[in-house]
């Protein structure tokens, strides 16, 4: 299971997200451009000490990210706003990949022809999204417990 990001707008989100990744041992990828440099303090800030942690792949352009040898592993899954369908009537796969697009503009009709799946998360009638994290948290929470790809947690005795 994979985490995508297609070039974030918000240094905050990626730091989340890479802490989010290195909770879960999920590996992050970041499509960039990015609207901010990667080494920015509020990313290393929002990341804490986890961004060590996270197994993090960065893609210098999305033809970079597509051509990647990890793309040959599973589908590669949109989660939109525009999706076709709510992710918690998907079947989640071990070797998918989650993608999110940007905070300020969503993904790109490229990025949404390149998708095995587009899925939304439904929400109530008069809000418009979700942050960026907060739905791959639930996008992953849903995904690993599907296919049983939680870490295992430490025995306490």
């Amino acid at each position: 299971m994979r985490l995508a990001l297609f070039q974030p707008d918000i240094p905050q989100n990626l730091g989340a997200a890479l802490r989010l990744g290195a909770c879960l041992g999920v590996a992050v990828d970041v499509i960039e451009p990015c609207a901010f440099p990667l080494a920015d303090k509020s990313l290393k800030r929002a990341a804490l000490d986890y961004g060590v942690l996270c197994q993090t792949k960065r893609h210098l352009s999305w033809s970079g990210f597509v051509a990647a040898p990890e793309r040959d592993e599973g589908r590669l899954i949109l989660f939109t706003t525009k999706g076709a369908r709510p992710f918690d009537l998907f079947q989640f796969q071990p070797g998918d990949t989650l993608l999110f697009g940007q905070e300020s503009a969503g993904a790109p009709d490229f990025v949404h022809e390149r998708a095995q799946a587009r899925l939304l998360i439904p929400m109530a009638a008069q809000a418009r999204s979700l942050n960026v994290i907060n739905a791959a948290a639930m996008a992953l929470s849903l995904a690993l417990t599907q296919t049983h790809g939680f870490p295992s947690a430490p025995v306490s005795v």
